[in-house]
């Protein structure tokens, strides 16, 4: 399984409209995900990929792709 099909699963377990959001398609902005679900899903992708993400960095902004999350995972192995 590619680093991106394991971050669309952590995605698709927190998501609430059901399919796979477009690689660049806000998860936030479409309803996908909301800012409650945030730090559950930064527990699993700690969990998932071994890495720890600082409080600071807990800005929606930050994963608010899957693009994006894949591009922070990447800068955090």
């Amino acid at each position: 399984m590619t680093k991106r099909e394991r971050i669309i699963k952590i995605v698709e377990k927190f998501g609430q409209n059901g399919g796979v959001p477009e690689a660049d398609e806000s998860l936030f902005e479409s309803g996908y995900l909301d800012s409650f679900a945030l730090p559950d899903m930064i527990g699993a992708l700690e969990g998932e990929f071994q890495i720890k993400i600082p409080d600071a960095d807990l800005n929606p902004r930050k994963f608010s792709t899957i693009a994006r999350i894949e591009e922070y995972v990447d800068s955090r192995l």
